[in-house]
């Protein structure tokens, strides 16, 4: 089956922002496929990846920092439209050729730039009868020269440069934040981006993102068994329910009590598994095992690191019992990805996440 939708992606790096996934979640709010990656990954995988178009995040840093993030000035040579937002416009400037300078204040708040030129980002907004917009600003550094080829869209008190495009090469710039609600007119603005610059339809929805995905686990999986850890939350019984649709009683779904659920949930969780949802369940009680190794312990981090190797513990003695599974299947929230793999600021890992990662190689899953 061909995801027509699915194929047509929009790329999120990210460089630290707090609002990342909010960028991510407006596009997807459109009904285009959307992903974050860190702004470390290699250029080949974002080519592999095959964006329609690429928007790069806002970011604590600033250009000049020893360390801060990059890419590879090569993203610009793809052909693929580029959206930079705040530190993403200041990166594009300073990678190709314009001045960024530090300001020594951060501008934190609201904002009116004056649009002067209503195409593109600002396609449509002339009906709105609106050349000055209220949006967020969130920056430390401002550019003070753009780089060849780029000319100034909009401008505000504090930014003389608050947008700029660079038509031939459809590279564009926002130094203030369209993904957040104080920019009232910012999901217009992603939206010229995504489908008119980037020409993406707007056919994507989780129904046929459901339907995609469980067509691809049968197409992985074929004929062979697959073994899934269930906990009684969200994450894994949604992932089992995808599986089960998608190949039945291939799949075998280990539920590992650890005594930490609401009195008699792990009971009721277990009968919805198997009355409700039909569920093949092998079902551990390890209460005792998890409790034992958490008494006494008071940090929150190391709790969480605790509760993850002993589910590991559990579920290798578990899966060894279990003859011919060829599949591991995790279920991980999203923002949980996020967290793990952003790269350092705001978004970066604020805590571990036990179902983020994989079991030791020696499973051979």
């Amino acid at each position: 089956m061909t995801d027509i939708a699915h194929n047509e992606k929009i790329l999120v790096l990210d460089f630290g922002s707090q609002y990342t996934q909010l960028i991510a979640r407006r596009v997807r709010e459109l009904n285009v496929y959307c992903e974050i990656l860190p702004c470390t990954v290699h250029h080949t995988e974002i080519e592999a990846f095959n964006p329609k178009g690429i928007i790069l995040s806002g970011g604590p840093s600033s250009v000049y920092d020893d360390e801060a993030p990059t890419i590879d000035p090569d993203l610009f040579e793809m052909g693929v439209p580029v959206l930079g937002i705040c530190y993403g416009m200041q990166l594009t400037t300073h990678l190709l050729g314009g001045r960024v300078e530090r300001t020594g204040t951060r501008e934190y708040g609201p904002a009116t730039i004056r649009v002067g030129d209503m195409e593109d980002l600002f396609e449509g907004f002339h009906e709105m009868d609106e050349e000055e917009l209220p949006v967020w600003m969130s920056h430390g550094d401002r550019v003070e020269e753009i780089p060849p080829g780029f000319h100034v869209v909009a401008e505000s008190n504090n930014s003389p440069f608050a947008a700029i495009r660079n038509e031939e090469r459809t590279i564009f710039g926002l130094q203030f934040h369209p993904e957040v609600v104080h920019t009232p007119q910012g999901t217009e603005m992603l939206a010229n981006f995504v489908h008119k610059i980037c020409g993406c339809g707007d056919n994507w929805t989780m129904a046929n993102f459901i339907d995609s995905s469980i067509e691809a686990m049968r197409e992985q999986i074929g004929d062979k068994r697959v073994i899934l850890g269930l906990s009684g939350g969200v994450d894994s019984t949604v992932t089992a329910m995808l599986l089960h649709k998608a190949v039945g009683t291939q799949l075998t779904s280990i539920f590992v009590n650890n005594g930490l659920l609401r009195k008699n949930e792990a009971e009721q969780v277990l009968s919805d598994y198997k009355n409700k949802l039909n569920l093949n369940v092998v079902y551990v009680n390890a209460s005792d095992r998890f409790l034992g190794e958490l008494a006494g312990v008071e940090d929150p981090e190391e709790k969480r690191k605790i509760i993850g190797r002993v589910f590991i513990d559990v579920f290798i003695e578990e899966a060894k019992k279990i003859e011919d599974a060829h599949f591991l299947a995790q279920g991980t929230l999203y923002p949980d990805v996020i967290e793990s793999v952003s790269f350092k600021g705001p978004s970066a890992t604020i805590k571990s996440h036990h179902n983020v990662g994989g079991l030791p190689a020696y499973l051979k899953l």
